[in-house]
Parts: structure tokens; sequence; C-alpha cells
């Protein structure tokens, strides 16, 4: 975080692989917006500071240095990163790495893993395929604090609320105790 002037953070930055389309069905992006679909449904008890509404937006055609500067604006103003994992995570296109990069490098920001179509992670390290190759760099040198939970709104809120830059969590590979869980019923 060398020089970089330090805004009021209380965002949450979400991360997610493109998966190289503008087709909201065949991108991550459908979980992205499953989280603002909670946010905004009455009925739901779950809120979040979404760090991407906090900037002009960023059309499709805007030139990529564009759209850094604007992920870079988003990110000096969060608390977290919540990397949305599926089994596309990996691959290496789009802009995931980069991202996670900056998050860590650049703002500290702890990563919140939140893997999809899994009702319990055992061992995060049996999902590491999942892993974009610069969060597994991170995790393999210590470098970067993280908590790894199933894509569940229970478990997403908890998380959201429980780290940030000012309480990251406890180790590189953390998980959730069986406490947690059995607040939720999970």
């Amino acid at each position: 975080m060398n020089g970089v002037k330090m805004a009021y953070r209380n965002g949450v930055y979400v991360a997610f692989n493109g998966c190289g389309t503008t087709d909201p069905t065949e991108s991550d992006i459908k979980y992205f917006n499953l989280m603002k679909a909670w946010a905004e449904n009455e009925d739901i008890d779950f809120s979040f500071s979404n760090s991407h509404d906090k900037t002009y937006a960023v059309m499709d055609d805007s030139l990529k240095a564009t759209l850094k500067a604007r992920l870079l604006e988003r990110m000096r103003n969060s608390k977290s990163m919540l990397l949305i994992a599926t089994e596309n995570s990996a691959t290496n296109r789009g802009m995931l790495n980069w991202e996670i990069e900056q998050a860590v490098e650049t703002y500290g920001l702890p990563i919140i893993v939140a893997y999809t179509g899994w009702n319990k992670i055992p061992n995060p390290y049996n999902l590491q395929t999942w892993w974009p190759r610069k969060l597994q760099e991170y995790i393999q040198k210590n470098i970067v604090k993280t908590i790894h939970i199933e894509f569940k709104l229970d478990l997403i809120k908890q998380a959201i609320d429980d780290f940030s830059i000012a309480n990251q969590p406890q180790y590189t590979v953390t998980t959730y105790t069986s406490i947690v869980y059995q607040k939720y019923g999970l």
C-alpha cells in the first residue's frame, strides 16, 4: 500500500471470471447479479456496499486503460474482495488475475472466496484447481489472508460483516468453524 491515499473503505469489491463473453447466462456474472438481487429484495436480510456502484459505469467497448482505472478506483474504496469461485475461475482470460494482484499488492484487501455449487467445503485446498493463478501464487507464498466459504447468502453476509482491511482473516487459508455453520443450520 505504498503511497496509496486512504479513502473511506466500506465497499465490497466483487470479482469473478467474465468467461470471455458479454452474455450473462454464460458468465460467472450471474452469481454477482444474484447477490445484487438478494440486496434489492425487501424480504431478504442481505445488504452490502457494492464497490461497483461507487464509480461511473464502464461500457463493454471502453479502452482497457479506462476499465482498469475505474476498477482501481473501486478497489481503493473497498474493505474486502469477494471472489466468486467456479470451475471457470482458474481459466486465464479477462482481468481476474490482475484484479487479485491489485487487491492484494496495492490495497491489502482480504479475499472472501465463495465457491458455487458446494454444500460443504471441508478443505479449501481440495478446490485449488478453481483458484485463479494469482490467488494460488499468493496463498503458496503466504501473502494473502483468505476465508473460504460456500456461495450461500448467510455465509457471504457473515464474511462481509466479519472481514475487512482492518480485520483480516487469521490465516492465509481460513475457514469458518462448525459454530458458524450451526448458527445458520448448515
